[in-house]
């Protein structure tokens, strides 16, 4: 699975998620960020929130897009990357690594251990391509 690290989990909105403990690392695939182009901005929730399936946790903008973040799964925000504050653009250079997004607790681990692996994920985007 060259391209998709096989560790993560993955949504059909193309966010990742690597299982550490109790919280989750929650940030966007290469796939979403080469979309988006290059991020100038991004607006994060506070640590200690709580958001339920479907609500808005982020907001990014490119030059030339701009992208809502939802949240997969009922959870609380435990952590968020204050380097992208200064420097949103790790997004677009290691969106696997240091443009991580969040860490978030999750309300029911199960949820996350149900999303797409890196196979599943690299099917789903050919699916989408034919």
């Amino acid at each position: 699975m060259a391209g998709y690290p096989t560790d993560l989990r993955y949504t059909e909105q193309h966010e990742w998620l690597r299982a550490d403990g109790e919280l989750v690392t929650f940030g966007i695939t290469d796939v979403a960020a080469d979309q988006l182009g290059a991020i100038g901005f991004i607006e994060l929730p506070y640590a200690g929130e709580l958001f339920r399936p479907g609500a808005v946790l982020a907001r990014m903008t490119s030059d030339t897009a701009s992208a809502t973040i939802r949240m997969p799964f009922l959870g609380q925000v435990n952590a968020v990357n204050q380097a992208l504050a200064d420097a949103p653009g790790l997004i677009n250079s290691d969106p696997y690594g240091t443009g991580w997004i969040l860490r978030i607790e999750p309300g029911d681990r199960a949820e996350v251990d149900a999303l797409m692996d890196a196979e599943a994920y690299a099917a789903f985007l050919s699916a989408r391509q034919e």
